[in-house]
């Protein structure tokens, strides 16, 4: 009963400081620097506190609306390969939603698959797959703090609540961190501003058919599901020319920022133009080099980026 007793202590003490040590009034992930209206909630998980919070948008900004215990992987922190046991860190986005009917029981409730690995996983050379928030078996109530295969493990009624929570929308964001650090919505609001003169100054460039200046944005290892920056430019080539001079708009706006060796921006947005059957969701991902922001993914979110492999 040793090593039973020892895990039931660490959760325990994992519970009690939740209710002690509480994000103050207000304070959010500095991840979160600017959401679209259509996001309507956002998660984040502290790996050093196993737990996860879980977020509603409204017009005012980001509020907390419940946090829970959560099991993360048995070697803990920063999955790099398959089988190694960790839980990843970064950026993510919820791709489906799984009926428990579909699961077996170890699964418990349900499951949320995340896209592990992301775009700068794999650049990173990451590997493996099926990533998910998911419930217990029916037998378990919760699980030891350490305990998974890489996956994100919640009691079931907690699952229950996030699902009907957030629905079966797939897009919400997932940001998965060693240890959240909390700020004040106004502290992060300059970085967001700063960011969307980068924007637009792409939009401009785009908008204004010099493609030149555009391709300026992309760095030179650019890719884009198997597309080098020299395929790219007939792309853009071809967006440039359907616009025939309309105005291009980015609409419902989404930034999050994930700084670790290197500083990141994932950015999602609709690109429309007046009248003209020119309409997608984009998402950018833009790395700071030597002091410039650059743009190495580009692509439309409804792409799958990876298998959803059964996990624990």
């Amino acid at each position: 009963a040793g090593p039973a007793l020892a895990s039931l202590r660490d959760e325990s003490r994992l519970r009690v400081s939740a209710v002690k040590d509480r994000p103050r009034a207000g304070a959010i992930p500095e991840q979160f620097l600017a959401l679209s209206p259509n996001t309507r909630h956002v998660i984040a998980v502290d790996g050093a506190k196993s737990r996860l919070y879980l977020f509603e948008n409204r017009q005012t900004g980001l509020r907390l609306v419940a946090d829970f215990y959560t099991s993360i992987g048995k070697s803990g922190l920063e999955k790099s390969k398959e089988g190694d046991s960790r839980t990843p860190l970064g950026v993510y986005f919820i791709t489906s939603t799984r009926d428990p009917k579909s699961l077996s029981d170890f699964y418990g409730a349900g499951a949320l698959p995340i896209n592990y690995p992301n775009v700068l996983d794999r650049k990173r050379g990451k590997t493996g797959t099926g990533i998910w928030l998911h419930g217990t078996p029916s037998t378990r109530f919760s699980r030891p703090p350490l305990d998974t295969n890489g996956c994100v493990v919640l009691a079931n009624p907690d699952l229950m609540r996030i699902m009907q929570t957030v629905g079966t929308t797939n897009g919400t964001p997932v940001v998965i961190a060693t240890q959240l650090k909390w700020v004040t919505p106004e502290s992060i609001r300059p970085a967001g501003k700063t960011f969307d003169e980068v924007l637009e100054t792409w939009r401009n460039a785009k908008a204004s058919g010099n493609l030149d200046q555009l391709l300026g944005s992309y760095s030179p290892d650019f890719e884009s599901y198997s597309r080098t920056l020299t395929d790219w430019r007939g792309v853009m080539k071809g967006e440039v020319d359907r616009l025939h001079g309309r105005k291009l708009q980015l609409k419902n706006v989404s930034i999050l920022r994930w700084t670790d060796t290197t500083d990141t921006m994932i950015v999602t947005f609709d690109q429309t133009a007046d009248d003209a059957p020119f309409g997608s969701t984009t998402r950018q991902y833009w790395s700071r080099q030597t002091g410039q922001w650059k743009i190495f993914f580009e692509g439309p979110t409804s792409r799958p980026q990876g298998r959803n492999s059964k996990s624990s």
